[in-house]
């Protein structure tokens, strides 16, 4: 099978070969009809639950969890991780074990590529905790993990976790020793807190610049010793509402493009109508604007962003490259979250995980047109 567009990252026209994985990438014969440009599928380490459907309620069904997927292929996304927030023990291992089902039993489950885990080990002050349940915050426990592990039949690849707590750093060291990706958020960590947890080999940080105070100290403090750790790269919610222009500019241009992903933090009422919803036990309101707030305040819990919009708020807020934020949605996440047969772009042994799409020089805006995951057309907006 084959399909041709102007690579995202060269800005060539080329003809990709491909079954499962790519076979060939080869120089077009003829110019891509209509502008069409060709990129490795997009790739989201932090989705909460999407379409009406949450990722972290034990009780979603298998269906609804592959209708959210189906929704989600429409923005391009091949690849993701299910994200389960700081819940009860019987919750989070209820809704890792019922998302280790749906992965098994549904045609799309393959997209969700392992799980993320943020929370229960994270800061219990205002501000750090975000919206998470405080009656649920707690410190790090090995056998806890290791139950959740377990229920998650092995998935969990990446957890979220504060290294303010006792015994931080040895729960930091263990599950990396398993092969569990670490990275710190929704923190109120000292300097030498994130400088043991980096040492310890912890490799990110969560949604930098939010789960934090409204006002911390000029220096030190929690955001500027992230930022200033080169052994740490960095995801950021880039919908316009979580992060100022100026702090986002600041941020990439600290952190290299090369240490910097995308994630969508989306929640489920992500491609919903405005209005009142549940996420486990917290109420909130999805707003006219995009914004999802604890219900009746202004605390923002999660996003209703979609990762096409990411990608394009990224290049008019931040005057990013087409190039850059389409590395920021792919290479990097796929890094960063050890995707295998994702990390080197459009090559041929690579997964045959692909998106086309339209853009718009002038808008700075992408559209996407079709998906494609593992060779597997999963989305098209192509007249037949």
């Amino acid at each position: 099978m084959k399909c041709n567009g102007i690579d995202s990252i060269s800005g060539e026209h080329i003809e990709i070969s491909y079954q499962s994985l790519i076979d060939g990438v080869d120089p077009a014969f003829a110019p891509a009809l209509e502008e069409v440009y060709i990129a490795p599928g997009f790739i989201d380490l932090q989705v909460n639950g999407f379409a009406g459907v949450d990722y972290c309620s034990p009780h979603s069904r298998p269906d609804e969890i592959g209708r959210s997927i189906q929704a989600i292929f429409k923005t391009g996304v091949t690849r993701f991780f299910p994200t389960v927030i700081t819940g009860s023990p019987d919750d989070m291992a209820g809704a890792l074990a019922n998302l280790a089902a749906a992965k098994d039993a549904i045609p799309e489950g393959a997209a969700m590529e392992a799980f993320h885990v943020e929370g229960p080990y994270i800061s219990p002050e205002d501000g750090p905790r975000g919206a998470h349940p405080l009656r649920w915050v707690r410190p790090p426990d090995i056998g806890e993990f290791h139950r959740m592990q377990e229920a998650a039949q092995g998935h969990i690849r990446l957890i979220t976790i504060s290294p303010e707590w006792p015994g931080a750093i040895e729960f930091i060291d263990s599950v990396i020793s398993e092969g569990v990706v670490v990275s710190i958020g929704h923190t109120k960590a000292t300097t030498e807190q994130i400088q043991s947890a980096v040492a310890a080999g912890a490799t990110l940080s969560t949604h930098l610049g939010n789960g934090a105070h409204a006002v911390l100290p000029r220096h030190p403090n929690y955001i500027w010793d992230q930022l200033a750790e080169d052994r740490l790269a960095a995801s950021f919610i880039v919908d316009g509402i979580h992060l100022a222009p100026s702090y986002l500019k600041v941020a990439l241009r600290a952190k290299g493009v090369e240490r910097c992903l995308l994630v969508t933090d989306a929640v489920m009422p992500a491609g919903c109508a405005p209005g009142r919803y549940k996420l486990g036990e917290v109420e909130v309101e999805l707003h006219p604007d995009g914004s999802v707030r604890l219900l009746g305040g202004t605390r923002l819990a999660g996003s209703a962003l979609q990762m096409d919009r990411a990608i394009s708020m990224l290049m008019k807020i931040a005057g990013l490259s087409l190039r850059d934020a389409i590395t920021m949605a792919t290479r990097n996440p796929a890094r960063v979250g050890r995707i295998a047969s994702r990390q080197r772009s459009l090559a041929p042994g690579e997964r045959a995980d692909l998106v086309r799409f339209r853009y718009d020089k002038k808008k700075r805006d992408i559209s996407v047109l079709e998906t494609y995951m593992s060779g597997r057309k999963v989305y098209s907006a192509l007249p037949t």
